[in-house]
């Protein structure tokens, strides 16, 4: 295999893609935690902006490489997941653990290179996207365990700029944690036979196509609900409302395609729209932040 063809197959094993759902609102975080902040120098701004990229591409990485070598044996007996990189023999599990130690490396050396607590608190950040991986062989709840790990990123990129927390970013995680917990449920629902006969645990396993999609809703409703929340807490304009509004509608046009008696199109409702989502938000906050003050 060639390096181009090792790198690309790499890149389709952590999916890199996906960075488009939580990158977003990484940098809402900052652009919201930037608002407070008293004039920098451009190269402060640059640098802080680096190594959040920095942070997030090392952290993502980890996550998902390690969560190809917990669940390898499990997506070698997924006829979904039978090609994946590690189960397909396409990267050997060895070339997979030195990325995840590299990437970690890579994250904990932006975490000391923004503030110290944002070094204090990356083991926790570490700790959780590599226990995910774990929690489907023993709860149902690994859906919301996720959306905590993705949650982390606008609060650390807040914290990145401001070294504290504040209740803004706080309700801005939140947020990120119900709605990334509620696509995961409908993602799962196209295991729902497989994790019933290998006792993996799930909402859909659990309760049901139809009852997983129920939660999912609620989860959702919840994220928009906070949404709104986060709106009047950080006092922003009509370009902002712009934003939660059209996420609402995202929502509702996401669970309007996906029923349980048809999942043909669940690939639209997860991929699309969820980009849309995290995109849309970022550009009618941030403008909001950049243009209304």
């Amino acid at each position: 295999m060639t390096v181009i063809e090792r790198l690309r197959v790499t890149l389709e094993m952590i999916k890199i893609e996906h960075t488009l759902f939580a990158l977003p609102f990484a940098l809402l975080g900052a652009v919201l935690a930037a608002r407070d902040m008293p004039p920098q120098t451009v190269g402060f701004w640059i640098s802080r902006l680096v190594w959040i990229l920095v942070a997030m591409v090392g952290a993502r990485s980890a996550a998902m490489t390690f969560n190809r070598i917990a669940d390898r044996q499990i997506d070698a007996a997924n006829p979904r997941t039978q090609t994946r990189a590690l189960p397909a023999g396409l990267l050997d599990l060895r070339f997979a653990w030195i990325f995840t130690i590299i990437s970690s490396a890579l994250f904990l050396l932006a975490a000391y290179q923004l503030n110290r607590l944002t070094l204090i608190l990356s083991p926790v950040a570490l700790g959780s996207i590599f226990l995910y991986s774990y929690t489907k062989r023993f709860t149902a709840a690994s859906h919301l365990f996720l959306g905590w790990c993705l949650a982390i990123a606008p609060s650390g990129a807040w914290i990145a700029i401001q070294g504290s927390l504040a209740l803004v970013p706080v309700l801005l995680s939140f947020s990120v944690m119900l709605w990334t917990a509620g696509f995961d449920i409908l993602y799962a629902c196209q295991d729902y036979e497989f994790d019933r006969g290998a006792g993996l645990h799930s909402i859909p396993q659990r309760f049901g196509l139809t009852g997983a999609l129920w939660i999912a809703r609620g989860l959702h409703a919840l994220m928009f609900a906070s949404l709104v929340v986060l709106f009047q807490a950080a006092h922003l304009g009509w370009i902002g409302f712009v934003g939660v509004a059209a996420t609402g509608a995202l929502l509702i046009y996401q669970h309007s395609i996906v029923k349980a008696d048809d999942l043909s199109r669940l690939d639209a409702a997860f991929f699309n729209t969820n980009a849309f989502v995290s995109v849309i938000l970022f550009i009618t906050m941030a403008s909001d932040v950049l243009f209304l003050k």
